[in-house]
């Protein structure tokens, strides 16, 4: 009987760009945090919340279908949503189609702070990470975080926050 394989170890340089890129978007989330939260007093999630929200029909989403978009535990966005709620951002109700499930709106005044915040969250992408690199790696790193968010989708489809 032999035994299993042990775990394929990352070589050097695989190490070194595993703990840049961990590292690297742990201070860029942050960083893009603080901004929002300084100037508009809103977190990263809510204003993701906010886009999520704004690109759809009616400006409105089930809850369960947002958590799944921000790849959010439900009771996380249950909360985040609630908080935004209180600060007129957003409103909660029942689904008109079917009385089941919780329906999230953006209100006027969300849209409002939304358009006033996305500048600021674009000039950060911007400095933090986009002006950083040459067009080509941003464009591989795109491909490659699609091919990881397509690969894990794959392994539980339920989670699938492409939709």
């Amino acid at each position: 009987m032999s035994e299993a394989p042990g775990p394929r170890w990352l070589d050097a340089d695989e190490q070194a760009s595993w703990r840049a890129f961990a590292v690297g978007v742990t201070l860029l989330l942050d960083r893009l945090d603080a901004d929002l939260q300084r100037e508009f007093d809103l977190s990263l999630t809510e204003y993701e919340i906010l886009v999520r929200l704004s690109e759809r029909p009616r400006r409105s989403m089930r809850m369960a279908q947002l958590a799944d978009a921000l790849a959010h535990s439900r009771s996380r966005v249950t909360h985040t949503v609630a908080r935004m709620e209180k600060a007129r951002l957003v409103d909660r109700a029942s689904s008109p189609e079917d009385g089941r499930g919780i329906v999230c709106t953006l209100t006027d005044h969300g849209h409002d702070v939304l358009v006033e915040a996305a500048p600021v969250h674009v000039q950060g992408v911007r400095e933090y990470l986009v002006d950083l690199a040459d067009r080509d790696d941003v464009a591989a790193l795109g491909r490659v975080m699609n091919a990881v968010t397509d690969a894990l989708i794959d392994c539980h489809p339920e989670a699938d926050i492409r939709t």
